[in-house]
């Protein structure tokens, strides 16, 4: 499993690296450590939930091995949990 460390600020300016970095989802089980974020944007999350989503199709796992309080509480003024996000539907499963 690939650890890789989330950048302090998730948003608009650390998007693109992080989007590039996370590429090995297709390949290999990864492991984030969120424990340093402070700042976790909407375009941020939508970024985990592609990789988680790509992960799954794949084969492979996206976890949360570590988070912080400000990582854990942005997920949750979105409505979700790290759960969430290492338990994503089938890709398959129609909306209700």
């Amino acid at each position: 499993m690939t650890a890789l460390a989330l950048p302090d600020r998730i948003d608009l300016a650390t998007v693109r690296p992080l989007q590039a970095s996370l590429q090995c989802v297709a390949t290999e089980d990864v492991a984030l450590d969120a424990s340093s974020v402070t700042h976790f944007g909407a375009l941020g999350l939508q970024l985990l939930l592609s990789a988680a989503k790509t992960a799954r199709i794949a084969g492979h796992r996206l976890e949360i091995a570590e988070s912080s309080e400000a990582f854990d509480s942005a997920l949750t003024r979105f409505g979700l949990s790290r759960e969430d996000l290492q338990h994503l539907p089938d890709a398959e499963a129609p909306c209700h």
